[in-house]
């Protein structure tokens, strides 16, 4: 996928170590779904073993026309052939380094959770970014949610495209018409992924199709 396109629908793997059984039938259903971008972040996985997951990862993704980033990690990005890579907000300070190892034709996306972060990704040449958490979130109970308004306040303040992350489920994506939105239980806890995914993106209908890089 073009490192211009923003996603519309991003799917971030689960936080926790599953065998590729568990995970290849529901991800492939999200991508006929629509997802448009997967994000592999296995922390808690050792090198060998997350190399391993990558390289099944995008395969899977490249089947699909599917972008696949891979989090912090250039090596393994640079190995499989990735789409990109993934950044913190405490990690941005080497997206310009990062950009001189992949290229400019490679994808950068990075994690914010305010305004500074999102004018240093931005000054930072990063392609695309998430602001989180929107809405009350499992995965961080303790984070206060930002809200749609405050949301769109946010993203409003940069040219770079912003994607929702957070919370984001069936029963409130249609309150973000205009954004992007990255996932992870709405989609991997879901019953029917693939129906969820096609749901998720037609409530994503009235996002522009604005450019990033």
């Amino acid at each position: 996928m073009s490192r211009s396109l923003t996603p519309r629908l991003l799917l971030i793997t689960q936080p926790h170590e599953a065998s590729e059984s568990a995970w290849l039938a529901p991800l492939e259903a999200a991508l006929r779904g629509g997802v448009d971008s997967v994000l592999l972040r296995k922390k808690e996985l050792n090198s060998a073993r997350l190399l391993a997951l990558a390289a099944a990862m995008r395969v899977v993704t490249h089947d699909y026309g599917a972008r696949l980033l891979i989090h912090t990690h250039v090596d393994i990005c640079q190995a499989v052939a990735a789409d990109g890579v993934h950044l913190s907000s405490q990690d941005l300070s080497y997206a310009a380094d990062i950009r001189s190892q992949l290229g400019h034709a490679a994808t950068l996306s990075a994690s914010c959770h305010n305004l500074p972060q999102l004018q240093q990704a931005e000054h930072s040449g990063i392609d695309f970014s998430f602001l989180s958490p929107v809405f009350m979130t499992d995965s961080h109970p303790e984070a206060l949610p930002l809200g749609v308004s405050a949301f769109e306040q946010l993203s409003a303040e940069v040219t770079m495209p912003v994607l929702a992350l957070g919370g984001v489920n069936e029963q409130n994506r249609h309150l973000l018409p205009h954004h992007g939105v990255a996932v992870i239980s709405a989609l991997w806890q879901a019953d029917n992924p693939e129906q969820t995914a096609q749901h998720l993106c037609e409530q994503g209908a009235l996002m522009p199709h604005k450019k990033s890089g």
